[in-house]
């Protein structure tokens, strides 16, 4: 399983990169190969307003569909649109082109309380 060392965790499952206030958000390798092959992904648009934790799409895989919970507050700057013709994308590069959506954050300082990577490792096992 694959957890880059110089990105941020949620327990739902979530990454965060952060540059300055933006922040670059995706779903870990160890959640798209629990969710499987993945075949549809939803974000939002861009301009929208969200508060942490609030769910900001979907992902849907072959059995299930996942919800995507924002690991801090901000406001969304850009979605990957390609992800709409090659979702599979998740699958296959979760942390390059599989991102899902970039934001600038509200707060940066927030993702220094998210886990790092020995602290999602721990979680997954």
């Amino acid at each position: 399983m694959n957890i880059p060392a110089n990105l941020r965790y949620t327990k739902d499952h979530e990454w965060i990169s952060l540059t300055g206030n933006v922040a670059t958000i995706g779903i870990t390798d160890f959640a798209q190969h629990e969710l499987g092959d993945i075949v549809y992904v939803d974000v939002p648009s861009v301009g929208k307003a969200l508060n942490q934790h609030d769910v900001f799409g979907t992902v849907e895989a072959v059995k299930t569909v996942s919800d995507l919970f924002l690991p801090i507050s901000g406001t969304i700057t850009e979605v990957n649109s390609a992800l709409n013709d090659n979702p599979q994308h998740v699958n296959n590069d979760p942390y390059g082109n599989g991102w899902m959506v970039k934001m600038t954050v509200n707060n940066p300082a927030d993702v220094d309380a998210l886990l790092d990577a020995a602290g999602y490792t721990a979680l997954v096992g």
